[in-house]
């Protein structure tokens, strides 16, 4: 199983220089891939907690660095290293736009970005670009399809509600296809709205961005079981699920002392993490991103890369 790291873009980043340590050291470290996320605002009086939990929006969330013009300082520092998403809420965006940045990144990195998106659950973040929640699913959908048209031969011809292309090109185009990969779907599959995600999973992406929520063992045949859930889905509809992948979100938080029984995946002392880690590729992840954004003793970029490293360092080897 492969590691990535979620690049630093949370409050008390400095970005001139942070961004292009992190992405130079991850690379060097032997981290295969580095990430972005997307948070576009923090509203004081937010319509719901956060992430659908029941906790407020904690305060490192003020700033949440534009995922693609961090991405594209990374692209340029780094040589091997994948650049993905993960993840782009489709309703906060423009199609075509979308399509345009992406396959512009893709070219200034050589052919290395995923794309990773999914539907968003923050209205406050809908309803500042025009989108409510009921449009979530079909504005994801729209951009899927959009992808698929502008990232073809030109000239481009595309008509959706929103959207009109009449013979048109649109370049840059990848320098091969972006891989696509969906968040969503939980691991309970019999809920509807984990269902529709599934479906969509299953039916358009090239992968899905799940979250390890429980430890152990259990974790892992849970978080197995909805994987070949998917892929079984996939299969039916013709897809060759070989070329699909399971990239794991790992949102870290370190403790001084190690988590109970009841304690979520990747919450923990490091010993705990690094069988998180362990845990993920028993339920075979084909890839870990390592998010440190979360941490609440987060001072310093050098310091969030050292845990990384030493991370990376427990869990694979030198």
């Amino acid at each position: 199983m492969r590691l990535g790291l979620r690049l630093p873009q949370r409050l008390g980043v400095d970005l001139r220089h942070d961004v292009v340590e992190a992405a130079r050291t991850a690379e060097a470290a032997g981290y295969a891939s580095l990430w972005t996320y997307e948070r576009l605002l923090f509203p004081e009086a937010p319509v719901e907690p956060y992430a659908g939990s029941d906790v407020p929006w904690p305060e490192h969330s003020r700033q949440a660095a534009d995922p693609l013009a961090v991405l594209t300082a990374a692209a340029v520092v780094t040589e091997k290293v994948r650049l993905g998403t993960s993840i782009l809420v489709a309703a906060l965006h423009t199609p075509i736009q979308l399509a345009k940045a992406l396959a512009t990144i893709d070219q200034i990195s050589g052919g290395r970005v995923v794309a990773g998106l999914g539907t968003g659950w923050a209205t406050d973040e809908l309803q500042a670009t025009g989108a409510t929640r009921a449009d979530r699913g079909r504005f994801l959908d729209e951009t899927l399809d959009v992808f698929d048209a502008v990232w073809a031969p030109d000239p481009v011809t595309f008509r959706s509600p929103r959207v009109i292309i009449d013979n048109a090109a649109v370049l840059p185009k990848p320098v091969a296809k972006i891989p696509v990969l969906l968040g969503g779907g939980g691991s309970n599959l019999g809920r509807s709205t984990s269902a529709k995600a599934v479906q969509r999973i299953a039916r358009r992406a090239d992968g899905w961005l799940p979250v390890l929520a429980t430890p152990g063992p259990a974790g892992a045949a849970e978080l197995r079981a909805s994987w070949d859930r998917i892929r079984e889905m996939a299969s039916e509809y013709g897809r060759d699920t070989d070329r699909m992948e399971m990239v794991v979100v790992g949102n870290v938080t370190f403790t001084d002392r190690p988590g109970g029984p009841d304690r979520s995946a990747f919450v923990g002392t490091l010993d705990q993490v690094a069988d998180d880690v362990r845990t993920a590729a028993e339920a075979g992840a084909d890839e870990l991103i390592v998010d440190l954004n979360l941490q609440d003793w987060f001072i310093s970029t050098r310091q969030m890369l050292e845990m990384a490293v030493e991370l990376r360092e427990r869990t694979t080897g030198p």
